[in-house]
This record gives structure tokens, C-alpha cells and sequence, in this order.
């Protein structure tokens, strides 16, 4: 079905969810916000028809969670929330599992369609995890990242697998908030690293010190990449090396630097919501970078871009045509990204029978529950602390 700029298709069409129509994004989060900025519209439709013609898509979403199976089915005319899982694949010999969903972000656009908000949720969250019939997995209470895990766990391909995750995911988190998804993507790590390269890498500010646990430095200052091994620390270190230290301070990362730091959790005073903060950080420089003049005016650079990006994720727009979700969204630009904090930033443990969760605030809860309702900035105009600095 096309779908000319400005043009907005009526419900009728949009219920057709069965229909191959699974939307061929190449960006989400970050790099959607590429191509709905104002300065990016020009051109999109026929940059998007050549770059995501070999994207890999697939439903990610079902039952409550999704929006468009809903009776009134996903109409992005008003509020929209997307699920955004980062994955991070462990490396040949961990005795972790293989896959982790270590990353979840919930991408909220109100009706207005001018801002959009990134809302990191906990993977520690202890949460009620519904039972999943895809896998045969049972009803179950326990850390939110265990409810992907019950639905990649079985037979199938790796996306297979990784798509069942994303949807027991979705499942649990409307279980405990009542949000519904307008799409979702699953993002790679690894992916992500390449479109960081493409863009020349990107600007950071480093606002607490972090030590990694993924790459170190030799005694010659060549930067290695280390194996963390739980319980026994970091592997393979030669003789004079150390592990790389982030200090304060704004600069140019690499694509190597940018992903290692925001990935690092353990030497941080708050772990898993400091990580969060800096996930978030990354993804609006990454925005920030792909909207600049030296992307935007130059077609070679910017194709590569959104190529990459296409390698970096698999997309479910839940039946919405590419063509409309970029038109409904195309003012929403990198600098409008609001980074939001779930209880004020800071961990809130729980211990239970020696195992230790994280539990949200009654105000984290709320804040959910405004997402859900479409009134998140409402929320945050009687409640600041919610915002996060960049």
C-alpha cells in the first residue's frame, strides 16, 4: 500500500494488521527521531524504500499488550509507545545465558507528536510474569528480564526466540502498568556499534567515573577486549594492562567507547539506573549526530546510516505503513528527546529469600501510569526530579 507524504490512511486500511504490511523502519529510539526530525522529511520516502528493503521484520507483539489488537487496532494518531529491547549476546564460554534482554526502554510520544520521551524500567523489577502458552512456560514471580527469557527460551530460529521474548516481555510489563504498545524493535549491541562507526562516532559527556569490565588497555595503550567472567572478575588481562576508565568530562567517542560506556553497570554507585542514564545519553547523541548537517546533506553518508541502523534492528510497527508512522512523527527532533528516571535514579533493593530485586516508588508508578494514559508530561511538569540531565 503507498502512501504519499500527507496523505493519511483510514482505519479500515490500518486494521488490515494480518496483511504483510509489518513495517520496515530501519530506526528506533534514536535513529526513528533521524528521519521524523523536520530537517530529515525531504526525501525520506525514497530513502527508506532503498535502505530497508532487506530488513529483517517480524510481529513482536500480541494479547494486551499490543495496540493493534485492541478493537479501535493501533491508531498512532494519539499517544505512542514503542518497547525497545536491548540485547546483549554473551561470548562463547560464559556460563551466563546466551542471550539477556539487558536493556528496556519504553519510547513515549505524546498526542501532540513534539517530544518524545525514553523511560528506563529496571531489569531487576520484581514483577508478577504472566504465564506464556508459546513456550508452554508457567505463571511466575521474579525479575522483569526473567519474563523474556520464558518466552525465548524453546525451539525456533535465533529471531524466533528473540521475537517470543520481546512479546512475554510486553505481556508482563502491561500486566503492571496497563500499557499497550503502538510497536516494538529489538536492538543488537553489536548493531548498534556499526551505526555509530558509520555516523564517525559521536559526542559524549562522561558525567561519573566508570571503569569498564569489556575492554582494557595494554601496557603499550592498545585497547583490548576483555571477558568479565561473574565471580572472578576480569579474564585475560595481560601483564601491565589495566581495565579502560571513563573520567568526567565531555569528548568524541569512538563506536568502540560509546557502546562500552554505556554499557557499564558494576563500577557505578547506582548500577543498573546509572547505566540506564548513560543507554539514554547515547541514544539522543546518536540522534543528535544522524540529524546534523554533515548527515543530513550528504546522501551517501546518510543511506550508509540508515543501512546500518536497518542491521542493528528488528521492527514491529504493528501493522502502521513506514510512510505514515515518519509523516504523524516528523516533529518530533533529536533535541526534543526527554530522558526520564525511574525512582529518582537511585536503587531501591528488596531482598527476598536471599535474592535481591529492585521495586519501584509509588511516584515510579504513577509516572507508568501516565505513560499509559497519555498524560506523561502533565506528570512531569508536578514532578521534575522525573527528568534526567544530559
Amino acid at each position: 500500500m503507498q502512501v504519499e507524504r500527507g496523505q493519511r490512511p483510514g482505519k479500515a486500511a490500518r486494521n488490515k494488521r494480518r496483511d504483510p504490511l509489518w513495517a520496515r523502519l530501519t530506526v528506533i529510539g534514536g535513529a526513528v527521531l533521524m528521519m521524523t526530525s523536520g530537517t530529515a522529511i525531504v526525501g525520506a520516502h525514497a530513502i527508506i524504500g532503498n535502505a530497508t528493503s532487506n530488513i529483517e521484520t517480524t510481529s513482536l507483539l500480541g494479547g494486551d499488550a499490543s495496540a493493534a489488537e485492541q478493537p479501535g487496532g493501533n491508531d498512532i494518531d494519539g499517544p505512542v509507545n514503542m518497547l525497545l529491547v536491548g540485547i546483549d549476546a554473551r561470548p562463547p564460554g560464559s556460563s551466563e545465558t546466551s542471550v539477556l534482554a539487558d536493556t528496556i526502554v519504553v519510547l513515549h510520544i505524546p498526542a501532540t507528536h513534539d517530544q518524545a520521551y525514553l523511560v528506563s524500567l529496571p531489569r531487576d523489577w520484581r514483577v508478577d510474569i504472566p504465564a506464556y502458552a508459546k513456550t508452554g512456560a508457567g505463571a511466575s514471580v521474579g525479575k522483569i528480564n526473567g519474563a523474556f527469557s520464558k518466552g525465548y527460551q524453546g525451539a525456533g530460529t535465533e529471531l524466533e526466540k528473540r521475537a517470543r521474548g520481546v512479546d512475554s516481555l510486553a505481556r508482563t510489563i502491561n500486566r503492571a502498568t496497563g500499557i499497550k504498545f503502538n510497536g516494538a524493535a529489538i536492538i543488537d549491541f553489536s548493531g548498534f556499534e556499526a551505526v555509530v562507526k558509520e555516523l564517525g562516532g559521536v559526542q559524549m559527556c562522561v558525567d561519573q567515573r566508570a571503569e569498564s569490565i569489556h575492554l582494557g588497555v595494554d601496557k603499550n595503550g592498545k585497547i583490548l577486549k576483555l571477558w568479565y567472567k561473574e565471580g572472578a572478575g576480569i579474564q585475560d588481562l595481560p601483564p601491565g594492562g589495566h581495565a579502560l576508565v571513563h573520567e568526567v568530562g565531555c569528548r568524541r567517542m569512538s563506536a568502540q567507547l560509546a557502546l562500552d560506556y554505556a554499557r557499564i553497570r558494576k563500577s557505578l554507585p547506582n548500577g543498573d539506573y546509572d547505566r540506564q542514564r548513560h543507554q539514554q545519553q547515547l541514544i539522543k547523541a546518536i540522534a543528535k549526530e544522524a540529524t546534523s548537517k554533515g548527515v543530513i546533506t550528504n546522501p551517501v553518508k546518510l543511506n550508509n546510516v540508515i543501512k546500518a541502523a536497518g542491521k542493528a534492528f528488528v521492527l514491529d510497527t504493528q501493522g502502521i505503513p513506514v510512510a505514515d508512522f515518519v509523516f504523524t512523527l516528523r516533529r518530533v527532533a533529536a533535541n526534543d528527546l526527554v530522558l526520564i528516571k525511574t525512582n529518582g535514579g537511585r536503587v531501591q533493593p528488596l531482598m527476598i529469600d536471599g535474592q535481591s530485586f529492585e521495586q519501584l516508588s509509588d511516584r515510579s508508578m504513577a509516572m507508568l501510569a501516565a505513560v499509559r494514559d497519555g498524560t506523561l508530561v502533565n506528570f512531569l511538569v508536578s514532578n521534575p526530579q522525573f527528568i534526567a540531565k544530559t
